[in-house]
């Protein structure tokens, strides 16, 4: 199952990476209809991942080794085995047990028909009905997701009072700060009115009810957490960060979460989402800028999407992975596989030149992709099962890592001794991908997120807010500045292009496998350039036409 234990293990290969802080998803106690997104016990460790002395020795090995910490929250939904919600269905209607949720009566011939016509993000009903304490059918009860958690009903005051004293039982315990999972999404348009476009939830998977998501009232909830961590702060002196979740599709309304005194960040999404093209990386990351002033948080990858690699992987039927399948013809002979891999590491690298914070899923470092054909015996996502197979769920991309090429069912993820399968099962192929062969391969994808890492670090220009993308390019490839002395250029194209500027100076990074001449970026490439002066950096071209973010 990986436990805390076994993060402790493994702090000294992130601090070797180079992050400096440690994003952990629920790890609570919870039955697991939802990976741990269904929590029972916001305050308590789930036994099958460890205990709280664990959780205490994981802060502060962690802390020990210069990384923060950093906790999922979830406030939308709770499991139906929180003890609140199992008062809820003993109490019956119209308490105020069943207050602290959304239960409602049904509509139709005997109640039979839920109360609106809201789907789950999960597919099927967003309403699930209960029996009441004497055995006939009752009300319904309102779920979002999965109809094992019930949306918490933000409106009664329990509720608001539960998620503060949950932060500071973890604040108190050293946390560095928290990811609030569907940011978005908690309060809900008083009368739960029908949703004209409900279809569109199930079909695409997106939030896009706006009866269910971003309400106003949901701003103050953030203000409060803000509060809060700063009281913390105040405290000690010592930073916490509040990054939203935040699932809505226009960028200013996803802006409105880091309005002063509210989140800190919220993750740019449409980075992940963007297809391995110039021009789409360039609106992406003005349009970012443009609405984040005060700081973007890049991820390319996440628990919930397919991995980069097989997103950039072309098909027979789309070869360029834009979607519109009149991509140009692949080189002859080329594997679209390690086209998939060159373009993820490029996007990476491209990530990793830009101004703000990045966040990195774990397996990307090593080139990892979505594991296609698990067997449908072990899935476990209730987003494949609630649609009937049609939508194929988040469990491709949540396989274990693998961590040794020793010849065993699990690649090192579980202790020598054990003899079944990782709880999903890693395919033989990645004993090719693991962490310590590529440890000892110097050109490995471990060992590029290390060296851009470390570069992140150690270049002053990279420490600036300045951002200069460059428009004087040939088609397909992406160049911007950082400072007066970097230069990147990203070609999202399948052949060589010379760069555009006479010097470009000298290269530090490239995510090609193999040499190049300094003044060409290979096809599916990101370079990083370092002038010696600002005299040669790129931006003072002659022909350079930018744009100033």
């Amino acid at each position: 199952m990986g436990d805390l234990a076994g993060v402790v293990g493994k702090l000294p290969y992130l601090a070797g990476l180079g992050v400096d802080g440690l994003w952990l998803n629920p790890f609570y106690a919870s039955p697991g209809h939802d990976h741990g997104y269904d929590v029972a016990d916001h305050c308590a460790v789930d036994p099958a991942y460890g205990s709280l002395e664990g959780f205490d020795e994981l802060v502060a090995t962690a802390h020990g080794h210069g990384i923060r910490v950093i906790l999922d929250v979830v406030p939308n939904h709770a499991s139906i085995a929180h003890p609140w919600f199992a008062a809820a269905l003993a109490a019956g209607p119209g308490s105020p047990q069943r207050g602290r949720f959304h239960f409602a009566d049904g509509q139709g011939p005997d109640g039979n028909e839920p109360p609106n016509n809201w789907r789950s993000i999960f597919g099927g009903p967003a309403w699930t009905r209960i029996s009441e304490p004497d055995g006939t059918p009752g009300q319904w009860y309102l779920h979002t997701f999965a109809a094992e958690q019930p949306d918490w009903n933000w409106t009664h005051a329990d509720v608001p009072a539960l998620f503060e004293r949950v932060l500071s039982f973890w604040l108190d315990r050293g946390v560095d700060g928290f990811r609030v999972d569907v940011a978005q999404g908690l309060h809900k348009l008083a009368g739960l009115p029908d949703h004209p476009d409900a279809w569109a939830d199930e079909a695409t998977g997106d939030p896009v009810n706006p009866n269910a998501w971003n309400q106003p009232a949901v701003h103050q909830v953030w203000r409060s957490w803000r509060r809060l961590v700063e009281d913390y702060t105040a405290r000690d002196g010592r930073d916490r960060l509040l990054i939203g979740e935040v699932g809505l599709t226009d960028p200013a309304a996803v802006a409105d979460y880091t309005r002063p005194g509210e989140l800190h960040h919220t993750f740019c999404f449409p980075f992940a989402h963007a297809t391995f093209d110039a021009d789409t990386y360039r609106h992406v990351i003005t349009t970012a800028l443009a609405h984040h002033p005060d700081g973007v948080a890049w991820v390319a990858n996440n628990h919930d999407l397919p991995r980069a690699v097989t997103r950039h992987t072309p098909t027979p039927r789309d070869r360029d992975g834009d979607g519109d399948g009149d991509g140009e013809e692949l080189p002859a002979g080329a594997d679209p596989a390690q086209i998939g891999l060159a373009r993820a590491r490029a996007a990476a690298a491209l990530m990793l030149a830009l101004p703000g914070a990045v966040y990195l899923y774990q397996g990307e470092e090593l080139g990892l992709p979505d594991v296609a054909d698990l067997p449908v015996t072990v899935l476990k996502d209730p987003m494949y099962h609630r649609s009937g197979g049609t939508r194929p769920g988040r469990d491709g991309c949540r396989v274990p890592l693998p961590w040794t090429t020793s010849p065993d069912h699990h690649h090192g993820f579980s202790p020598p001794a054990t003899t079944t399968p990782a709880w999903l099962p890693q395919p033989p192929t990645w004993a090719d991908l693991a962490a310590d062969t590529q440890h000892h391969t110097t050109t490995s994808t471990l060992n590029l997120y290390r060296q851009a890492l470390a570069l992140r670090r150690t270049i002053p220009d990279l420490a600036t807010t300045t951002l200069t993308l460059h428009t004087d390019t040939p088609p397909g490839l992406l160049a911007l500045s950082r400072g007066t002395h970097l230069t990147t250029y990203t070609n999202t194209t399948h052949h060589p292009i010379p760069t555009p500027h006479p010097h470009p100076g000298q290269p530090i990074l490239t995510t090609h496998p193999t040499p190049h001449p300094t003044d060409t970026i290979p096809p599916n490439t990101t370079v990083w350039y370092h002038h010696d002066t600002p005299a040669d950096a790129a931006s003072t071209a002659d022909d350079a036409v930018t744009e100033a973010i």
